[in-house]
């Protein structure tokens, strides 16, 4: 299984990206690692803010291309 996450920043963005481990994923964009994900990096602490289960990595990929092209607005909708 994979999942598309949203995180949100201590600055109030989000970022989106996929894992197949989200617990250990979330642990690592909070932890001091320098070669983690540069944006969250500079934005800790991190929270999840959404997510979704997937079966394959490609409906993944493909449902993280689509959530990125969201309006801010229209991410924050999907956790209605």
């Amino acid at each position: 299984m994979y999942f598309v996450y949203i995180l949100k920043c201590s600055d109030n963005t989000l970022y989106t990206w996929i894992t197949t481990d989200i617990k250990r994923r979330l642990e690592e964009h909070n932890w001091e690692l320098p070669w983690w994900a540069k944006y969250t990096k500079a934005r800790r602490p991190v929270k999840l803010f959404y997510s979704e289960e997937l079966k394959s990595r490609s409906k993944a990929c493909k449902r993280e291309w689509e959530i990125k092209k969201l309006k801010r607005e229209d991410k924050i909708k999907l956790t209605n």
